[in-house]
């Protein structure tokens, strides 16, 4: 299952299905995309996502729901996990992958979609899809080289091979190596921007995520746009005058 809490200013995802290593069935996707939408409308100023136990992450998908399906099938199953992955991009709020263990095939994916990482020292991660005969179909050859570049990407894909957490830190795959208790440390990292105003974080993450997509001289121009209607928010009047005053910001996501 997946469950869906509250945990002070922010909202936490956490996949419960450690028998199997936390692997996706295609019930278990359509459950994420769900919550992630709840945490959308809800007042949290973040969303952790995490796996049950610490062993994994997620494991990938659930390889015995792979086999045997007709061509049609097995496209709306790589659509269904692209399409709730995504949602991730267009989320209102940041989203963190606090990575506890194997983070293999879509669980990696799944990481790989949320706005930041954060990896236990035991963080293992892979996209290990070639043994199989099969390539990444939930987002993993687009996503990976945005991060990690398209040598290191290819070596990742093509071999298979599992990365751990400091080669996934040095490769930028993630963004801090944490220690245990983890949820309270993904929350203290969360709480170094959570603070600042969504609407200023989401012109900020819209800018720098599109920019692997544009020339540099549109993408400057994306960023005029966004920095202008920036200026034209509440939050980024009363950060101009909080300055002005000497005193901290009230912002009102406004």
């Amino acid at each position: 299952m997946i469950e869906l809490q509250h945990d002070e200013e922010f909202a936490v995802l956490t996949i419960r299905r450690p028998s199997a290593l936390n692997a996706l069935s295609f019930e278990l996707i359509g459950q994420i995309g769900q919550c992630i939408g709840q945490a959308g409308r809800s007042s949290a100023r973040a969303l952790i996502i995490t796996g049950e136990g610490a062993k994994s992450f997620c494991a990938g998908a659930d390889i015995k729901e792979l086999q045997n399906r007709s061509l049609a099938a097995q496209r709306e199953g790589a659509e269904l996990g692209q399409a709730v992955f995504a949602l991730l991009d267009r989320l209102p709020i940041p989203s963190i992958a606090l990575v506890n263990g194997f983070a293999f095939g879509g669980g990696c994916e799944l990481a790989l979609a949320c706005t930041l990482r954060l990896a236990l020292p035991n963080a293992k991660f892979g996209l290990p899809e070639v043994k199989l005969g099969l390539i990444p179909g939930y987002g993993g050859t687009q996503r990976l080289p945005r991060l990690v570049g398209v040598g290191r990407a290819l070596e990742m894909v093509m071999t298979g091979r599992t990365v751990g957490a400091e080669e996934a830190l040095s490769m930028g795959l993630v963004n801090r190596i944490v220690q245990t208790p983890a949820l309270d440390a993904a929350k203290a990292y969360a709480r170094e921007f959570s603070g600042h105003g969504l609407r200023a974080l989401q012109f900020a993450r819209e800018a720098v995520q599109r920019s692997v997509d544009l020339p540099l001289s549109e993408g400057l121009r994306m960023e005029a746009d966004l920095s202008t209607l920036a200026y034209r928010t509440r939050d980024a009047e009363e950060g101009m005058q909080a300055f002005v005053d000497k005193r901290k910001p009230d912002f009102k996501d406004e």
